[in-house]
């Protein structure tokens, strides 16, 4: 770099250069071909090494890569390509972890009534052995908890459903997403490593209707609104068949509506080829979330039936919509 100026540090910039956002043109050195806002963004990123990093790894350059495959596979303009690809993702790799999870909360679920069974039993043969050794209060308690938690593993350990298991789709489904935004990011501003330019170049005209630029924000926020509407239209969905939350789930269901939220001014601060790729997966999450409802579906599943189950899901849940709009009225 000292080289390409002479050999020499560059004089240091006016003020008022500075306050107009000008660069001065180097010799030998060529401007970046982004955006402003891009150009910006990146720039911010890059102040945190840990962003960088993230953009550069492993799993964020296989996403790039999937990305380009199925582009390139398919012959689709880059719209067609981004919602092909996350309903792949969903369909390939979310729906059977979901139908999995469904599989051990049920399992779980049915587990319950056996577990109140020797939960009431524990506790008879504490308080007789309580009484008969003179154990405090919380002797009592700290032993009835000891053995309660063995008898539950071992339920666990018989039927293969331990409730950790549920949770793998969490683990497999946020880190996909946070890899193929930060795919998609770097197509779009130019910062991917692998044909970086040209693909920005062919995103900037692979839009569709109010959006034809895929690398420029969506002006109108119709795709960030979007978002946060499917988006919110899941937490409700979730809430509306849980009934008697705990004030934890509740506590949850309140900050998942509030990511929800934010994620509209968020989503309309990306470029819009993020903010279709959230739109189209969301979506899809939704319709996730409805055919798992299913009763034809959670049979063809294997998913066990549960005392909690309906055969008219979706009466259900229109009839629950209806109802908590009546009760605020």
């Amino acid at each position: 770099m000292l080289s390409r100026l002479g050999g020499r540090w560059p004089r240091p910039l006016p003020a008022a250069q500075l306050r107009a956002g000008r660069l001065p043109r180097v010799p030998g050195l060529q401007r970046p071909a982004l955006p402003v806002w891009a150009a910006a963004s990146v720039s911010a990123a890059g102040a945190g090494g840990w962003y960088e990093a993230l953009a550069a790894s492993a799993p964020v350059r296989g996403a790039e890569q999937v990305l380009l495959s199925a582009h390139a596979a398919t012959g689709l303009p880059w719209w067609g390509s981004i919602l092909l690809t996350a309903v792949a993702l969903r369909g390939a790799i979310t729906l059977p972890l979901a139908a999995y999870q469904h599989y051990i909360l049920a399992q779980v679920e049915n587990l319950q009534p056996e577990i109140k069974t020797i939960a009431r039993h524990l506790n008879q043969e504490i308080a007789i052995r309580a009484n008969q050794l003179r154990w405090s209060k919380r002797v009592a308690r700290l032993t009835y908890l000891k053995h309660m938690r063995r008898f539950v593993s071992e339920l666990y350990v018989r039927d293969n459903c331990h409730p950790f298991k549920a949770t793998v789709l969490v683990w497999i489904q946020l880190p996909m997403w946070i890899f193929m935004s930060v795919a998609l990011r770097n197509l779009s501003t130019g910062a991917a490593h692998s044909e970086g330019f040209s693909v920005q170049e062919q995103l900037a005209n692979g839009g569709v209707l109010w959006f034809p630029d895929l690398t420029a924000l969506d002006s109108t926020w119709i795709l960030p609104v979007s978002v946060g509407v499917v988006n919110l239209l899941i937490v409700e969905i979730f809430a509306l068949q849980k009934i008697g939350m705990s004030r934890f789930q509740t506590y949850i269901t309140y900050c998942v509506r509030g990511v929800s939220v934010l994620m509209i001014p968020v989503a309309a601060t990306v470029p819009s080829s993020l903010a279709l790729y959230w739109l189209c997966s969301s979506l899809m999450g939704l319709s996730q979330n409805l055919l798992l409802r299913s009763p034809g579906f959670r049979r063809l599943c294997r998913i066990p039936l549960t005392k909690s189950d309906s055969e008219t899901p979706y009466k259900d849940l229109l009839a629950a919509f209806y109802a908590k709009i009546i009760s605020k009225k």
